[in-house]
């Protein structure tokens, strides 16, 4: 594998906590939810974060910020051991905490302690900075990058610099490769909070896409920079570099927890920028992976991904992140499965139907040496990572999952579905995934199929070429 440039990242670092729980009842003495049987977690937040995660890319970093002798800074820095190069700057104060409650993965109430700021910059400080490949800023308007703003205004006349901006904080320096505000945060830096949802007055869909353009050219104007992204959660992001606007849309709609998800992008544009990627290239890959990021369960997983010894761990899988949100909402779990090698009709109809039979609908796909082995040389068509890329923007699909086994029951065994969905032109006696289901107390269930539709015949028409007559075929199955 190619190896990844270094990048230093200089920002606020915070002690993020976690006490999640279950809400299934009022207290007796207010009108407020109980939280029963909590489990307490800690990460790294702020720009602690961002720098894990850029670490958790292979990549070499340095993390500059600020830190102090507090209970906070201790642990943060406990768990930046052996992760990155810390270079450390003092703090005044304590280092801020941010701890979430949070029932059945939603958030409650947000408590806020610590009002630490950053001292000054020292020279270790600022050398790392005039000698990074690519700087990376996460500013949390707690002082780091103000106090590094001379070393970084003189560092971005010669190395990309990518900035993440924080309301509180200051404007990116000059000649700042690229800036990263989300919507909310674009609107307030460009002087809009108050405006319209667009110049002209107009309302619906397209208002979010207009209000995000005039606002990033707004700051380009303001600051002097070469690009601004402004992302839109689900919707991807908006780059302008002046000119028409390009919009880099997310490649599926990620439901989760979105926290950290703009310093997964962030860390993703700065370091494909130092690998020397065009901007453009860049950003594209920022949104795939903070989208990933965002199904995979946000930042809950940080530690273990960045953790060292990581590549022989478990990653943490979108599916079964996906499963248990659904599970503990009470929801019900679907799954469907098959090769998918040519996407028509009648995958798209059992799809669908099988999607409105619960509350997320998970996808279970044949691996090419699975198809090789089930349709022979000549299969598939196409290759498993174009086949879920297809899957993923079908609106019904929740998650795609690839299997490597002739069947899929080892997979089934780890989601356990509340429900196995398959097409009518199977029997349940074809079906030995219904004594699978069975066992955990699941249901096989055939929905209806678009006669005369499938994969091989399609195939077969392809290989005859244009103006052959078609030929009878038996019905195939996926």
């Amino acid at each position: 594998m190619k190896s990844r440039t270094p990048l230093v990242v200089v920002g606020d670092a915070l002690l993020d906590r976690d006490v999640t729980g279950h809400a299934e009842r009022l207290a007796p003495d207010a009108p407020v939810p109980v939280l029963s049987r909590p489990e307490r977690s800690a990460r790294p937040g702020g720009a602690a974060l961002a720098a894990c995660l850029a670490a958790g890319d292979g990549r070499e970093v340095t993390f500059v910020t600020a830190l102090g002798d507090d209970e906070s800074s201790r642990t943060v820095r406990g768990m930046l051991q052996d992760r990155v190069r810390l270079v450390e700057i003092p703090l005044t104060g304590a280092l801020a905490c941010k701890t979430r409650l949070m029932a059945d993965a939603r958030p409650l109430l947000r408590l806020d302690d610590g009002d630490g700021r950053a001292a000054a910059a020292t020279p270790e400080a600022e050398e790392a900075v005039a000698g990074a490949p690519a700087v990376l800023v996460a500013d949390y308007g707690r002082g780091t990058a103000d106090a590094l703003r001379a070393a970084l205004t003189a560092r971005a006349a010669h190395a990309p610099v990518v900035w993440d901006p924080h309301p509180a904080g200051g404007p990116p320096v000059p000649g700042t490769r690229l800036v990263t505000p989300a919507a909310a945060e674009a609107r307030r830096f460009a002087g809009r909070e108050t405006a319209g949802p667009d110049e002209d007055g107009a309302k619906g869909p397209r208002t979010g896409l207009r209000a995000a353009a005039a606002d990033a050219r707004r700051l380009l104007e303001l600051w002097d920079v070469a690009s601004v992204a402004v992302t839109l959660g689900e919707d991807g992001a908006l780059l302008y570099q002046g000119g028409t606007p390009l919009l880099m849309p997310a490649p599926y709609r990620a439901g989760g927890d979105c926290c950290g998800a703009g310093d997964r992008f962030a860390a993703t544009a700065a370091g494909r920028l130092a690998d020397g990627e065009l901007t453009e290239t860049a950003l594209r890959e920022a949104v795939e992976t903070a989208t990933r990021f965002v199904a995979d369960g946000g930042a809950h997983g940080v530690l273990r991904e960045s953790a060292p010894g990581g590549q022989d761990a478990a990653p943490a899988h979108g599916a079964q992140e996906l499963v248990r949100r659904v599970r503990a909402r009470g929801g019900t779990v679907v799954a469907a499965g098959g090769c998918f090698d040519l996407l028509h009709a009648g995958h798209v109809e059992l799809l669908q139907a099988a999607r409105r039979v619960g509350d997320c609908l998970v996808v279970c796909v044949n691996s090419d040496a699975s198809v090789r082995r089930r349709k022979g040389g000549g299969r598939p068509v196409v290759t498993a990572a174009d086949r879920v890329r297809v899957l993923e923007a079908l609106d019904c699909v929740d998650a795609v999952v690839v299997f490597d086994e002739d069947t899929p029951e080892r997979l089934l065994g780890e989601l356990r579905p509340d429900v196995w969905a398959k097409g009518g032109d199977y029997a349940l006696s074809d079906l030995p995934e219904a004594g699978l289901l069975e066992s955990w107390g699941g249901q096989v269930v055939l929905l209806p199929y678009l006669d005369g539709r499938s994969s091989t015949r399609l195939v077969e028409r392809a290989s005859r070429g244009p103006g052959a007559a078609p030929r009878s075929a038996p019905s195939s199955r996926r």
